[in-house]
């Protein structure tokens, strides 16, 4: 059970780590953001992916979602914990923040949802989108680094690259989402097809722009509130990674077995191209 890490922004790398290499890896479904570093914490691997590459070079649209995922399931993850900022619609969520997310919203457009297709047709269950056994494992390390989270929030995944008007952050606030950003998703459904635990820790680092006496998101406020973010993220992800240990258990909420009754395409019409190019993240069932 390795430990998968995508950074967001502001974490492009981590310290302190043993027998750390940057490595690149090659997907059917294209190249990945960036090489990926392979290291150990406390004789523990893991695996780090900048998802806007070293130096934040690729706008959220631009990220190939399909092949980040696929990188970190051949590199041996099972599960993945995704650092991501995000602005808030709640008061109790105020920039410094951090909330492990349990649901998303979807309103992004131009970007690729699915490993399948193709020919091979298959529909996996996001009821319960976020791994609850992830969280909380997340939460303790957390609590241990003396770091408040709030372990549960509706993120709502926005396109971008802009931010929200005033009408469409007050629509989110209205509708009870808790937190925006422009990376969860598709991430965490591919993760999902690629039988992987997932787990966003949203970083909160604006009010985007419901509130009237504020100016909106603003790229120089939210930098200020990032550092110490990202100090504190860095914290949560090595006590995670040191206190790492593979319960050898399955799942309890199915993510590892996402795709028992999820492929429809009888398996004599599956074309032959497209099942092999599946086989680097859904080879258990293929």
């Amino acid at each position: 059970m390795t430990l998968g890490i995508i950074g967001g922004s502001g974490l492009y790398d981590l310290d302190d780590l043993g027998h750390a290499e940057w490595r690149p890896v090659t997907t059917p479904f294209g190249e990945p953001s960036d090489d990926l570093l392979f290291a150990e914490v406390d004789g523990t691997e893991i695996v780090f992916l900048p998802r806007h590459r070293r130096g934040h070079c690729l706008l959220p649209h631009e990220i190939n979602y399909r092949a980040n995922i696929a990188a970190l399931k051949l590199a041996g993850c099972t599960e993945i914990l995704s650092v991501a900022a995000c602005g808030s619609f709640r008061e109790e969520l105020a920039p410094g923040a951090f909330v492990l997310v349990d649901q998303y919203v979807d309103r992004t457009r131009d970007r690729v949802r699915t490993f399948f297709g193709d020919g091979i047709a298959a529909h996996v269950s996001l009821a319960d989108p976020s791994c609850k056994r992830l969280r909380g494992r997340v939460a303790d390390a957390a609590a241990s680094e003396g770091v408040d989270v709030q372990n549960g929030g509706t993120y709502l995944a926005m396109e971008g690259p802009a931010f929200s008007s005033r009408a469409e952050s007050r629509l989110y606030r209205q509708a009870g989402l808790d937190v925006i950003g422009m990376t969860a998703m598709p991430e965490a459904a591919l993760a999902r097809e690629a039988e992987l635990c997932y787990a966003t820790l949203a970083m909160v680092t604006d009010w985007d722009s419901w509130r009237d006496a504020a100016a909106g998101a603003a790229v120089t406020d939210i930098l200020a509130v990032m550092h110490e973010n990202v100090a504190h993220a860095r914290r949560i992800v090595m006590r995670l990674a040191g206190s790492w240990k593979a319960s050898g258990e399955a799942c309890e909420a199915g993510c590892d077995h996402a795709l028992d009754h999820a492929i429809i395409t009888p398996k004599e019409l599956w074309p032959q191209m497209t099942a092999d190019r599946l086989r680097s993240i859904a080879g258990r069932v293929l």
